[in-house]
């Protein structure tokens, strides 16, 4: 059974639109999230993004190390993330446990955005994206910079 996205994703006119609904989508999100900080915090975490994403991404491309072999201990590793995630937010705890699952969900997205890095790459790594998939990959990279974003942000967090 063939899914209505696997066409639509592919096929050059829908899959522009797409994304630039989830886009203009997610600057709507961010913004509103990024509302309640105080304007230095916001800032500084863009600051730390950038540069963060910036140093993964040079890295994925000059590293010998194959990240592409790792996406199921990833997943397992972002099912307990969210697992602990729900606890927390039920027990509510928001001392220094909120701040260490902060670094570890930035530390969680960092080794993602290698790992999606390297799939889009291909080449000498054992796990590859087709290139017609490359709206899928920049959506990947995306989500990545998105939760590095929210994650450092929450650490630098200086609520108004």
């Amino acid at each position: 059974m063939k899914m209505l996205s696997d066409g639509l994703r592919r096929k050059t006119p829908g899959n522009y639109i797409c994304l630039a609904i989830f886009t203009i989508a997610e600057g709507f999100i961010l913004g509103t999230y990024s509302s309640i900080y105080k304007a230095d915090a916001v800032l500084l975490a863009i600051g730390i993004t950038v540069v963060v994403c910036l140093a993964l991404t040079i890295f994925s491309f000059q590293t010998k190390w194959d990240f592409t072999t790792m996406g199921g201990v990833l997943f397992v590793i972002l099912i307990v993330f969210v697992i602990s995630g729900f606890f927390i937010m039920i027990l509510r705890i928001f001392s220094i446990l909120h701040i260490v699952l902060a670094c570890l969900g930035a530390l969680l997205f960092s080794l993602y955005l290698i790992y999606d890095t390297q799939l889009m790459l291909g080449g000498k790594h054992k796990y590859s994206i087709s290139p017609e998939e490359y709206i899928f990959a920049v959506l990947n990279l995306y989500l990545d910079f998105i939760n590095i974003f929210l994650h450092i942000s929450s650490i630098c967090e200086s609520k108004e």
